[in-house]
């Protein structure tokens, strides 16, 4: 297992401004009775539920508002919502994976096909993008749980494939299929992670320069400003003197 890792998994999001908090949290509770739907409505007894209920928690989503999102499961009417993937291209040829949760297909389609045509890129088949990603499992501690030599050694105990450890925390990395078994043994000796979830990782990425860094952030920024989408990722990075420019 290696301790350091060459990239960064490229997933983008907003501030925490007001307008922004509510669209994440709206997210979020689709998440939550989603995954309620899908067995019983006690986190306790749904992994797939614990893992939303955790990630909301992570995002300081308040308890009446996941109680809400759990019972809707159980409501009469209770909207029905499909987990669908996209993938296409971004300027640069970059890649670029967005998952959603839709109850109404068509519309996301076309919402979606049409941020990535104006943003002068262009949406693929499936299939045709995500060969170069792996789908991975990916748990993040704050770096107040303990050092990189702790972290490593329970990942190692726990199963998991990889681990980065920096000054803004750890992210521990396993197989899609073990999330949640290594989830629950790092718990056991981290105490609860602050993310638990699945991610599209890069094979390789593709650094950009400024310019058309500006346009896949704003693509990137459309995407997520869609109410049916939950998370994009890309196989692009931005160098920090670059960076720096868009954020002057």
């Amino acid at each position: 297992m290696a301790g350091h890792s060459q990239f960064k998994n490229i997933m983008h999001r907003k501030g925490k401004q007001d307008g922004i908090r509510s669209k994440m949290f709206s997210k979020l509770a689709r998440e939550i009775t989603v995954a309620a739907k899908t067995g019983l409505p006690d986190p306790a007894m749904n992994s797939a539920l614990r893992l939303a209920v955790q990630n909301a928690k992570a995002q300081s989503m308040p308890k009446d508002n996941i109680d809400r999102a759990i019972k809707k499961a159980s409501g009469a009417d209770a909207e029905s919502y499909d987990s669908v993937r996209y993938e296409g291209y971004g300027p640069g040829g970059t890649a670029i994976i967005v998952e959603a949760l839709t109850d109404n297909r068509n519309r996301t389609a076309s919402n979606v096909r049409s941020i990535f045509t104006k943003a002068g890129g262009a949406l693929g088949e499936t299939g045709s993008v995500s060969f170069s990603f792996d789908h991975v499992g990916e748990i993040t501690y704050k770096t107040s749980v303990g050092d990189a030599d702790k972290v490593m050694e329970a990942a190692i105990e726990a199963g998991a494939d990889d681990v980065v450890s920096d000054e803004d925390g750890h992210t521990i990395v396993c197989a899609f299929e073990s999330i949640g078994e290594v989830s629950k043994a790092l718990e056991a000796v981290l105490g609860e992670a602050d993310t638990v979830k699945t991610v599209w990782k890069p094979q390789n990425t593709i650094e950009v320069d400024e310019e058309r860094a500006q346009s896949l952030l704003k693509l990137i920024d459309n995407l997520e400003d869609d109410d049916d989408v939950q998370t994009v990722f890309s196989n692009f990075e931005v160098s920090d003197e670059v960076m720096a420019k868009l954020s002057a």
